[in-house]
């Protein structure tokens, strides 16, 4: 059940800048929404940092959407596959939104991605 579902705008963004600054803290520089995609998809797999090849790469990022979107319930994980890779598949459909709306949405989720990720490693 996601957190932080009745935060004001201002305390979505402290949260967006808080997580910001610990990546750039622990990568030495400020992560776009693609690398936090990627960095997800490559904890969602666990098999390490790579190397991987482009397409790989898009499939992880693919990985890491799907991760995301299932802790609102638009996803479920069907299986993994012989090589470890997760599958999800689609439960309800992500709602239409336009390019802003769709950026906070994939922000608010990677926030509650890091907060119960950070809780597990405590």
């Amino acid at each position: 059940m996601p957190l932080h579902t009745d935060e004001t705008e201002a305390q979505f963004e402290a949260r967006w800048w808080q997580l910001m600054n610990e990546m750039r803290t622990r990568f030495g520089k400020k992560p776009d929404l693609n690398a936090l995609l990627l960095l997800i998809g490559v904890q969602e797999l666990g098999q390490g940092a790579g190397p991987f090849t482009k397409e790989q790469k898009q499939d992880l990022m693919h990985i890491a959407t799907c991760r995301l979107f299932s802790l609102s319930g638009h996803y479920a994980l069907d299986h993994v596959d012989e090589d470890g890779w997760p599958h999800y598949r689609l439960v309800r459909p992500v709602p239409f939104a336009n390019l802003k709306e769709q950026e906070r949405m994939l922000k608010w989720h990677m926030l509650e991605y890091f907060d119960a990720f950070m809780k597990e490693e405590e």
